[in-house]
């Protein structure tokens, strides 16, 4: 009797994580993500007389979220405190429709048009952005962490899809104090979930500083969101990409200060470029971020979180300082 309640016990684990997989999808490849995919995306164009840059956020099951930026995308225009006008699309018949508030629009092969009642207003175009130092080589003097050929530089690393870093959860072999530092990251297409179930990851600094990674296309920019310094501070644009977009991040780093007895005598200080602009500027870093290791003087490695979903990474180089 044991052997049978057990034999049913792993049949119902293995059918309820075939459903959560099959009704909360991941897709790495844009070949096998559904036509939702085609329509999410950042668009940019005029409506009447005035710049727009549009993110259409897929929701799953035909849903979108489309956020319009007056002025341009963030980090091409936007800026925190400027306009932000906000619609709710849903696919019929090979295109989208989009309801906003005093507006509508309609998107199909790559152009939303956007109406003011009757009257067409404007017509935006899809673009794909990507940042001005992917593919960046590394400098003569620096420490290769990973460049697809083999995932020894990290404990735990595990190379998947062939040539692509996992996020398993490891930690550079490497420690660090001041340094710079150049990764690229991708979070996968999730559209069913939300917040920190989308394509959730982090990047420790020094393994004590989360730099977070999630898929936070179209969101206001939080701390716990893509770019931010988890608990502590909030990028100043939210410059995440939609997701399957390689991103990167450069930092330059300048490790806390600690005197004889191990008292801190000066906090850690950190700037980062999300997918080439500033997002955070020579910030005070006032504590580590929890998940990983806490603060003190030693040098530690670069730690990449496990958080349970099928984030990428590639071409990580660092420099000591």
């Amino acid at each position: 009797m044991r052997f049978h309640i057990l034999v049913w016990l792993a049949i119902c684990c293995l059918m309820g994580g075939l459903l959560a997989a099959d009704t909360n999808p991941a897709f790495t490849n844009p070949a096998d993500a559904g036509p939702d995919f085609g329509f999410q995306g950042e668009y940019v164009g005029n409506v009447g007389d005035q710049k727009w840059g549009v993110q259409a956020v897929a929701l799953g099951d035909g849903k979108f979220d489309v956020v319009g930026f007056r002025g341009g995308l963030p980090g091409e225009g936007w800026k925190r405190g400027d306009q932000i006008s906000r619609g709710k699309g849903e696919a019929k018949d090979g295109f989208v429709e989009v309801d906003g508030d005093g507006w509508t629009a309609k998107m199909k092969d790559g152009v939303m048009t956007v109406f003011h009642g009757t009257q067409e207003s404007g017509q935006l175009k899809k673009v794909e952005r990507k940042s001005p130092t992917l593919g960046a080589k590394a400098q003569q003097n620096a420490i290769v962490l990973f460049d697809g050929s083999s995932p020894d530089n990290f404990e735990n690393g595990q190379i998947i899809e062939g040539n692509l870093l996992g996020a398993t959860g490891c930690v550079s072999k490497h420690k660090f104090g001041d340094h710079t530092l150049h990764i690229e990251f991708r979070t996968p297409f999730m559209p069913k979930s939300r917040g920190q179930a989308r394509g959730n990851s982090g990047i420790y600094v020094q393994g004590r500083y989360e730099v977070q990674v999630l898929d936070s296309f179209g969101l206001e920019g939080k701390n716990n969101e893509c770019g931010g310094i988890y608990t502590i501070a909030e990028p100043a644009v939210n410059m995440c990409y939609p997701p399957l977009s390689w991103q990167t991040y450069d930092i330059d780093f300048t490790a806390a200060k600690y005197d004889q007895a191990g008292k801190k005598t000066e906090n850690a200080r950190i700037t980062v470029k999300h997918n080439g602009v500033v997002i955070h500027d020579r910030l005070e870093l006032p504590k580590g971020t929890p998940g990983y290791k806490p603060e003190g003087p030693e040098k530690l490695g670069l730690f990449l979180q496990n958080h349970g979903n099928p984030v990428a990474f590639r071409n990580s180089w660092a420099i000591d300082k």
